[in-house]
């Protein structure tokens, strides 16, 4: 559809938190354009490993230190509370298993079961595994498991999302890229790319550091060993298994860290023969590995989302800054910025000042 006249807002950036944002805002009363230099779920929100997953980037224990015992209370909750709205709103493109989060030696299974004890101590659901089965038997020493947690087709998911916002009275544009807050036509302007460069950022530009995430899917197994999420080595290594019996994995960016801070979408030789080799020694044999892909996430150096009014900028606002934790996230901030620009403004936006880049 088309808008008839000027919008109110534009919303830049066609992934899952462009598409809240502007959902949000339209069901809110607004005018809204989203556009997308490329295509609804065209960037990492469709190229990603698929987990929908509680909390934020860092350990509940870790957050609840950097954000004060409240707020993480506050965050962990909320980010449930999205995932419940998700499973709702995506159908199909989201099955409800929990995650796993696993320990590969001592050192990390104390670093977990110090995240456990927060979690049951505030009185969130979490489970301690000490007898991991199959694969898992032997090569890791403990897990924890999240129960809310989900796995996602995120693509699918997304453009359901776009659709909604359709339906709200958005009007999307595909392969428009705004080359400045001028082209906004007086708009207020929400930008939603996370990790890709938008140029529309003015000081915080290059300060939510765009990062790259590779992935492959192997050939169909008839063992089912792996349909939750699985991650562990404090995140660098992710992998489940889709229903059709794919591995997807993802990670492994530390055996070339350097080169992994870049906007550049493509997977390299290094990242994928340590994926390949990973997820053989998972099988016990080799895979044939049908797809390869890559996504650029925004890191942010203390693993807080950064959403809010752009300084200096009056009409700009931007949500991204995920760490690798987007699908939720991004859902959620998408929604927070939306309310915050109509004068509903929630008290995590006060950990999540993008002003804070400019001081750190």
């Amino acid at each position: 559809m088309r808008l008839d006249g000027p919008a109110d807002v534009v919303v830049v950036g066609g992934g899952v938190t462009g598409c809240s944002c502007a959902l949000t805002l339209a069901r809110a009363g607004l005018r809204v354009r989203l556009q997308d230099a490329r295509e609804i779920a065209g960037g990492a929100s469709g190229r990603n490993g698929g987990f929908a997953l509680r909390g934020g980037s860092a350990p509940y224990d870790v957050m609840r230190t950097s954000m004060g015992a409240d707020a993480a209370l506050r965050l962990w909750r909320t980010t449930e509370d999205a995932i419940d709205e998700m499973e709702v709103l995506a159908g199909d493109a989201l099955r409800r298993l929990g995650s796993l989060r696993i320990a590969v030696d001592d050192e990390e299974r104390d670093e977990l079961r110090a995240e456990y004890d927060a979690l049951v101590g505030d009185g969130i659901a979490a489970e301690w595994v000490d007898d991991l089965q199959g694969p898992l038997r032997g090569r890791f020493t403990a897990a924890l498991r999240h129960p809310t947690d989900a796995a996602l087709q995120p693509a699918r998911w997304v453009r359901r999302l776009a659709a909604l916002a359709v339906e709200a009275g958005v009007e999307i544009r595909e392969h428009a890229r705004l080359g400045s807050l001028d082209d906004a036509g007086g708009a207020i302007v929400v930008v939603c790319t996370d990790g890709y460069p938008s140029r529309l950022l003015g000081e915080l530009d290059g300060l939510i550091v765009p990062t790259r995430g590779q992935v492959i899917a192997t050939e169909p197994l008839e063992e089912l060993w792996f349909e939750v999420p699985h991650y562990g080595r404090h995140g660098f290594d992710y992998w489940h298994q889709t229903p059709d019996g794919r591995i997807v994995a993802g990670g492994f960016r530390d055996t070339s860290l350097e080169a992994e801070f870049t906007d550049v979408e493509e997977t390299t030789p290094v990242v994928l023969a340590a994926l390949e080799g990973f997820v053989a020694s998972l099988a016990g044999r080799p895979l044939r590995v049908d797809y390869r892909w890559a996504g650029i996430f925004g890191l942010v150096l203390d693993f807080l989302p950064v959403v809010g009014r752009v300084p200096g900028e009056e009409r700009a606002w931007v949500a991204g800054g995920y760490s690798g934790h987007g699908n939720v996230l991004g859902y959620l901030c998408g929604q927070l910025v939306a309310r915050a620009i109509v004068g509903d403004r929630d008290p995590l936006l006060d950990h999540f000042e993008p002003a804070r880049l400019l001081n750190a």
